[in-house]
């Protein structure tokens, strides 16, 4: 089949770029703008209690204010705040509301720290139905113009915190973020594919390829959203990026490295490049599948964001592939040989490489090598177990010197760290009837005894009376692991247990999302993780044949992905000490590293195959598989990994950690997992890996030795 398609793109090269160019337009042109959303809420199932909190808020307080942000003042001198800065905090608000800021709906001052250090103004604004929509940043931005106005002469400072002020940073950040980071992957990939392979026409050839089909790839995923009624998390864009110049480079490596292969074995150039699509096109079509399976494998999550972003970045890898058997050859085809312009090293093979070393000393010591690298994966495995989750998506990950992080840390001088997020306990009727008297009052009592609490506010209570509305401010920060502590095991038990009879209790609220959202992740890890492992070991099976070799290459993925889990967790945690890591970063990180890490695994052990039906036994055919695709993997790595790792240029610790991960996975998988411990494995345990079938040897290979067999029996 490959074949085929490899003669048919050979011959007709411009009727295959035409049909892309076609494609391309036609999508770009028609398709939907990708939107994404940051409102962690919006991704949560309904069942869920925070979810339901909302809902009865929604219901029962349709005008309840909801906190937008925080104006936080302070005195320029650090001093003590005195009823004359008082007057001054009250006029301010008071200028502030009549300017008529759109999307402000309030703007109250506060009381003064029982320390007199700070004092607040509370800015009421609408609750987000529309995650798209950016007015409320927008009401923050002139509200921090105007504010600095306000201010000139009164001895006083001021900045702007909370959820609205938040956001609005961290859209400025991931700006910023993804023009570093698209504009690092291309940078990166050119410099690499220069150093090995001397040619900058190879060097921009992924980048105009892969510029072609990244609109295509983004319309595509834009109309798999409007149409499945799917929200993208507002990190898919840099990730998309990342996935499409990363793994569609890969793709293109491991083409043009077996094209020059066969140019070094005297084929001419256009039967190099149909022999360069019939030996990788099954490698590449399997290490694909494997990827689009563990990426699909999210939409069986029960979080949007990790639902939305699988079939995404599935779409982008299916698209890659379908680019890199068609028009990646149909280019390379019509440029031939002078592909590798100015360099003249494709014309013959070079000798003693480190490639070749090393796979002349796996064939020889196997043993070592499977210790050695499975201890190495092992021992940096051991660091996982001081993971710990973080759900602070918009404080954690902006730096430390945007205005909404100084000024939350200039709030908590002076009152609980839970003031800008507060917690919100709803007490409603199970009957017809409305609460009994006395009940609110009495319950508010029951929920300030709780420990983690630092207050909470009298009752609001809804117009028919059935519920009771408490804001409950919280002593640790919302998104730390103390205020989630607190949700869990003290303020819903207690709130649940506490309820009078004839009511229930709902608790919600950023921190109740938070935990939640906790909840939800440790069911996908039982879900999403063995589905993308039995899908990638049934493709596996199915490629090789064997029903040996699927389990030790899932075992050396398996060890990948500790051994990154593990360093991530020692560099952000211990030596970074950070909180934790991105809640959802081991899912994402174990899809990576298991389907990116099958993908060099698949490559190594096909290439491994094709050596052993060449005649070759098991030890030799390591070591010569080694030799040759040792170059492609390792290119490929340090590109790939390269490519995750221009994610740490945002300047935001999220995307950071998603980096240097990924990039570690990468690596990992690359040089030590296919490189090392699978080929060094698979000489070890011999013919036995290709049980019950006999993929290490070549077509009719066993039907002749049946019969050389019996013709030494009749004698």
């Amino acid at each position: 089949m490959f074949s085929a398609l490899g003669r048919f793109v050979v011959r007709r090269p411009w009727w295959v770029i035409l049909a892309w160019v076609v494609a391309a337009a036609a999508v770009i042109s028609l398709a939907p703008k990708l939107t994404s959303s940051t409102d962690e809420a919006s991704f949560l199932p309904d069942h869920y209690e925070s979810i339901r909190a909302s809902d009865l808020q929604e219901r029962d307080f349709p005008q309840q204010e909801n906190i937008g942000a925080i104006i936080v003042f302070q005195r320029s001198d650090g001093g003590r705040l005195t009823p004359a800065d008082s007057a001054v905090v009250t006029r301010v608000s008071k200028d502030l509301e009549a300017k008529k800021i759109k999307e402000v709906q309030a703007v109250a001052p506060g009381e003064v720290s029982p320390n007199k250090r700070v004092q607040t103004s509370v800015v009421a604004m609408p609750k987000i139905t529309n995650p798209e929509d950016t007015q409320q940043q927008d009401a923050v931005e002139q509200l921090r113009k105007d504010l600095k106005g306000e201010l000139k002469g009164t001895g006083l400072d001021a900045g702007i915190t909370g959820s609205a002020a938040q956001a609005l940073d961290e859209s400025d950040a991931s700006e910023r973020a993804g023009l570093l980071v698209g504009v690092g992957t291309i940078v990166i990939i050119i410099v690499l594919l220069l150093v090995i392979f001397r040619s900058p026409i190879i060097a921009l050839l992924p980048v105009v390829l892969i510029g072609l089909i990244s609109p295509m790839a983004t319309g595509l995923i834009a109309w798999a959203n409007e149409a499945f009624d799917m929200k993208a998390d507002s990190s898919v864009q840099e990730l998309l990026t990342v996935v499409l110049f990363g793994v569609g480079t890969d793709y293109i490596l491991f083409l043009l490295f077996r094209y020059r292969e066969a140019l070094r074995a005297g084929e001419d150039a256009k039967g190099a490049m149909v022999h360069a699509v019939e030996r990788v096109g099954e490698a590449i079509t399997s290490a694909a599948g494997a990827v689009i399976v563990a990426f699909a494998a999210l939409t069986l999550s029960s979080l949007g964001m990790l639902r939305s972003m699988g079939p995404a970045l599935a779409i982008a890898v299916f698209l890659t592939l379908l680019a890199g058997l068609s028009l990646v050859p149909a280019v390379v085809s019509l440029l031939g040989t002078k592909v590798f312009w100015p360099s003249k090293s494709w014309q013959r093979e070079p000798q003693g490489t480190g490639f070749a070393r090393l796979g002349t000393s796996i064939a020889r010591k196997p043993a070592v090598w499977t210790v050695v690298s499975a201890l190495f994966m092992g021992v940096l495995a051991l660091g996982a177990l001081g993971y710990k989750a973080n759900f602070d998506l918009a404080g954690s990950s902006l730096p430390k010197d945007k205005e909404s992080i100084v000024w939350q840390d200039n709030l908590e001088k002076g009152f609980p760290a839970g003031t800008t997020d507060p917690t919100f306990v709803y007490l409603t009727s199970t009957g017809d009837g409305p609460l009994a008297e006395g009940r609110p009052a009495a319950f508010r009592q029951r929920l300030e005894s709780v420990d983690g609490v630092g207050s909470v506010a009298p009752p609001k209570v809804s117009k028919d009376g059935t519920t009771a509305s408490y804001s409950v401010v919280l002593a640790d920060p919302p998104a730390s692991e103390k205020a989630l502590g607190t949700i869990k095991d003290e303020l819903r038990p207690a709130a649940h247990a506490d309820a009078p009879p004839g009511t229930k209790a709902l608790v919600g609220g950023i921190t109740a999302v938070y935990v939640d959202i906790n909840k939800a992740v440790d069911r996908d890890y039982s879900v999403v993780f063995p589905v993308a492992a039995i899908a990638i070991m049934v493709i596996l099976g199915l490629l090789l044949r064997s029903l040996v070799a699927p389990w030790y290459l899932m075992l050396s993925v398996a060890l990948g992905f500790g051994a990154t889990l593990g360093a991530t967790s020692l560099l952000f945690q211990q030596i970074g000490s950070q909180p934790g890591l991105m809640f959802m970063l081991p899912v994402i990180m174990y899809l990576f590293v298991v389907a990116l890490g099958t993908d060099y695994n698949i490559l190594m052990v096909s290439r491994l195959r094709e050596e052993a039906r060449e005649g070759r036994g098991p030890h030799e055919a390591a070591g010569v598989a080694v030799r040759h695709s040792g170059p492609t993997i390792g290119s490929a790595g340090v590109i790939l990994a390269g490519t995750f790792a221009t994610l740490m240029l945002a300047g935001n610790s999220t995307l950071s950690q998603m980096g240097f991960s990924l990039s570690f996975g990468i690596a990992i998988a690359a040089f030590v997992m296919a490189m090392l411990f699978t080929p060094a494995l698979t000489a070890l345990i011999g013919h036995a890996a290709w049980w019950p079938g006999h993929g290490d040897r070549a077509p009719g290979a066993g039907a002749d030795e049946r019969g050389r067999a019996r013709e030494e029996s009749r004698h």
